[in-house]
C-alpha cells in the first residue's frame, strides 16, 4: 500500500490539477507498480513462510530427541537434521517415491481430516535393521523387498520414534500419535487426494556410514483447524504461560518443604481388656507385639513411612531410619 498523502500535499495536487500541471506531479504507472509475481492457481499457497518455519522448529526439537535415542538404541553414531519444509501437492510427493519404500501411516489425535505419512528411505531402514541384528549398520547395495521380520523390526523402531513427537508439539496442541500401519508399496498408501496440499518436512539422517532421509507429509486439511497457532507469537505466549506455571509450582514446592508435619515412632502395639486397663498400677508391665531388637515404625501423620532403630544422639532419644516402607506395606 502506498504512503498516505498529507493535507498539504492534497491541496498542492488539487491546485496543480486546476492549473494544468497535474502531469508533472502524478507519478507514472511504472513508478508505483510493484514487481509482479507469477501465481499458480492450480497450486494455491496455503502456508506462509512463518508457519513453515514454526513446523521446522517443531521437527528440529523432534530430531534432537530422536538423535539421542538412535545413538543409544543402535549403539552407533547417529545424526538427524531438518533440511527444509515446503508446501506442495501430494501427487508431487507420491510420484517421487520408489518401490520398495518405508511408509508409516500415523494418526495424530485429536486432529482430524486424515493421517500423516512418515517416509523413511530404504537405505536408512536397511542400516537400522542391520544394526539391530548385530551388523555394522551398512545400507543395502541392491534394493529388495522387506521381509515380514524386517517389517516388524521397523515398526518397533517407528513406534519408539513417534514417542518423541508429542513433546515438541506441546506449545501448539497436545497430540497422541498412533501408528496405523507400515506399507512398503506406495500404491497401498493412497490416503490423500493427489491434488491436496501438504507440508513436506525433510530430515537428513546419518547412521554410521549410511545416509538417507525421513520425510513427514502433513495434509493441509488436517492442519487447517490449528493454522492460527502455527506462529511464533502463539508459541511464545504458550511458553510464557508454561513458564508462569513452572514458577508457581516452584514456589508451591518451596512452601510445602517448609510445612510442618507430625512424626511419631511406634515402639509396639498390644490389645488389653478395659478392666485390665482401668486397674493398671505403677510397676505393671504391658507386653507388646515387638522385640527389643525389632525395628520401630516411623509414622508421618497417620501414614507408616519408615523403619528405624532406637538410640541416643547427643543425650536425647533418637531413631535411625533403616528402610523405606513400600506402598503395599503402608496399606
Amino acid at each position: 500500500m502506498g504512503d498516505i498523502l498529507s493535507q498539504s500535499e492534497i491541496d498542492a495536487l488539487l491546485a496543480a490539477m486546476n492549473s494544468g500541471e497535474a502531469a508533472d506531479i502524478v507519478a507514472t504507472p511504472e513508478a508505483v507498480v510493484k514487481d509482479a509475481r507469477l501465481y499458480d492457481f492450480r497450486s494455491p499457497q496455503r502456508f506462509n513462510r512463518e508457519q513453515l518455519r514454526t513446523l521446522e522448529n517443531i521437527f528440529e526439537n523432534f530430531a534432537r530427541s530422536v538423535t539421542s535415542f538412535m545413538t543409544g538404541y543402535l549403539r552407533t553414531s547417529a545424526t538427524i537434521d531438518v533440511v527444509n519444509s515446503e508446501a506442495i501437492m501430494y501427487r508431487d510427493f507420491n510420484v517421487a517415491l520408489s518401490s520398495p519404500c518405508i511408509l508409516a501411516i500415523v494418526e495424530l489425535q485429536p486432529l482430524t481430516g486424515g493421517s500423516i505419512i512418515v517416509e523413511m528411505s530404504s537405505n536408512v531402514g536397511y542400516a537400522i535393521i542391520d544394526r539391530i541384528l548385530g551388523g555394522p549398520g551398512f545400507g543395502l547395495r541392491r534394493m529388495r523387498e522387506f521381509s515380514e521380520v524386517e517389517k516388524i523390526l521397523l515398526e518397533r523402531v517407528m513406534l519408539q520414534m513417534l514417542n518423541f513427537l508429542p513433546e515438541p508439539w506441546e506449545n501448539i496442541l497436545p497430540i497422541r500419535p498412533r501408528l496405523e500401519k507400515i506399507e512398503t508399496n506406495p500404491q497401498f498408501a493412497q490416503i490423500i487426494a493427489p491434488q491436496d496440499i501438504i507440508v513436506l518436512v525433510l530430515l537428513n539422517v546419518k547412521i554410521g556410514s549410511a545416509e538417507g532421509t525421513i520425510s513427514f507429509c502433513l495434509p493441509h486439511l488436517m492442519l487447517e483447524p490449528i493454522m492460527d497457532r502455527l506462529y511464533s507469537r502463539f508459541s511464545y505466549d504458550k511458553r510464557r504461560k508454561q513458564d508462569d506455571t513452572a514458577v508457581y509450582r516452584e514456589k508451591l514446592g518451596e512452601e510445602l518443604e517448609r510445612a510442618r508435619v507430625p512424626i511419631s515412632a511406634v515402639v509396639g502395639k498390644t490389645t488389653v481388656m478395659v478392666s485390665d486397663f482401668v486397674n493398671l498400677q505403677v510397676g505393671d508391665v504391658i507386653p507388646l507385639d515387638s522385640y527389643t531388637d525389632s525395628d520401630l515404625i516411623i509414622k508421618v501423620g497417620t501414614m507408616n513411612k519408615f523403619h528405624a532403630k532406637p538410640g541416643i544422639n547427643r543425650g536425647r532419644y533418637a531413631v535411625q531410619i533403616t528402610a523405606l516402607i513400600e506402598k503395599e506395606e503402608q496399606s
